[in-house]
């Protein structure tokens, strides 16, 4: 079983991409940072050696690795996620509460069809919002 500790980033090494498997990372020169010889791809070593963060303009939020001593592994926090499933929660609360009240039933459907439809559609939305939200 291999261990899961974070081992110290080595700046004369070169490691795998963390973000394309078939990229190398290898140091720049006088610099704390690696680049990929795939994905062209530059990352800087944060938090004292333990955590690569790619600096990139195409994403809203810094994406950050640690390394394991065989693979990369996410560095979030544990407050991120968090926050991720309670926004899920109060928007499907938000969605389902007003699909309820928008959803004009016709005169031969009861209020029992309407929930139905409005907790349908309401899930179908935040599984394709969290369906976004993985990447």
């Amino acid at each position: 079983m291999q261990s899961q500790k974070n081992h110290k980033i080595d700046l004369n090494s070169d490691y795998p991409c963390p973000c394309r498997r078939r990229g190398r990372l290898t140091p720049i020169a006088l610099t704390e940072a690696f680049g990929c010889n795939r994905c062209q791809q530059i990352f800087v070593v944060q938090e004292g050696g333990y955590v690569i963060e790619q600096l990139s303009t195409n994403y809203p939020y810094k994406r950050a690795w640690r390394w394991s001593g065989h693979q990369w592994s996410m560095a979030h926090s544990s407050l991120s996620r968090g926050y991720l499933s309670l926004t899920l929660a109060i928007i499907f609360g938000l969605v389902f509460l007003l699909l309820i009240t928008t959803l004009q039933s016709p005169l031969s459907t009861s209020i029992t069809f309407r929930v139905i439809a409005a907790l349908f559609l309401s899930v179908l939305l935040v599984f394709m919002l969290w369906l976004a939200c993985r990447r």
